[in-house]
């Protein structure tokens, strides 16, 4: 039956039982919100590992923009009925207090994948994903934790994290979930017009043509798309756009189109 946890102190007496002794604990970090994307993940931890947990947590720390965490969207309920229905062990849902008693006096630094794209244009936005995500392995002492590629730079940060602190917990790479117009399934999806929403499938498909990144940009700037940055690297394309106030990023691997035009 799940358990919710909402007082670090509990979850941190609770997890030192006899009962975890021996076995293997998988662990999907998330702010709530979930979507097939977020319920893949979690099935591909239940499937691989004797006891599941999930974290559902709006970490203010990592939002450089106070209106876009205002309107982060919050479904408790409704996630709380995902996760009994795919039959997850437990859920972490604390407090900003309980996870920050130093009021985020101490924060984690990345000082190279963290100074571009995201990094760049949301400036303190990874210092306080990289330091919620050390908090929370800490406390959860996973064998697996899940994260998806679709944010790509994300996902390269945290496999640096447990590396340079000697975290005895393994990062699965969980590939992106499209919906079925090829959009990258996020919580920010849901407050796309109907509208947005067609824009939005349409940067998917460009982003991942066999454009140049120069004319995936000209492209979308003639479909009146606000681009934030397109750009190759470590072969894989990376873009960032603004789609009726919303911010979407996806990424793709680069040899699915070889014949990427030349600019």
């Amino acid at each position: 039956m799940l358990k919710i946890f909402k007082s670090v102190k509990e979850w941190r007496a609770f997890r030192q039982r006899d009962q975890f002794f021996g076995k293997t604990i998988g662990f999907v970090p998330t702010m709530g919100n979930l979507h097939l994307g977020h319920r893949a993940l979690i099935e591909r931890s239940v499937r691989e590992n004797d006891f599941t947990v999930l974290s559902i947590f709006v970490n203010p720390t990592q939002f450089n923009n106070r209106e876009d965490l205002e309107k982060y969207p919050r479904t408790q309920e409704a996630d709380i009925r995902m996760v009994e229905g795919v039959r997850a062990d437990y859920i972490l849902m604390p407090e900003y207090d309980c996870l920050y008693p130093d009021d985020y006096t101490y924060r984690v630094q990345e000082s190279v994948i963290s100074k571009f794209m995201e990094g760049r244009s949301r400036p303190g936005h990874f210092d306080g994903m990289l330091t919620v995500v050390l908090k929370l392995l800490q406390l959860v002492r996973a064998t697996r934790a899940y994260f998806g590629e679709k944010d790509y730079q994300q996902l390269q940060l945290v496999r640096g994290l447990v590396d340079a602190f000697f975290i005895d917990t393994e990062i699965v790479a969980c590939s992106t979930v499209r919906d079925e117009n090829g959009l990258a399934l996020s919580s920010r999806n849901s407050r796309l017009s109907e509208g947005d929403y067609d824009k939005a499938v349409q940067f998917a498909k460009i982003l991942q043509s066999e454009k140049s990144s120069k004319a995936v940009c000209e492209r979308l700037d003639e479909m009146g798309i606000e681009v934030d940055y397109i750009e190759d690297g470590s072969g894989r394309r990376f873009g960032a756009v603004n789609v009726g106030g919303v911010r979407l990023i996806d990424n793709y691997d680069l040899k699915v189109n070889e014949k990427v035009e030349r600019e």
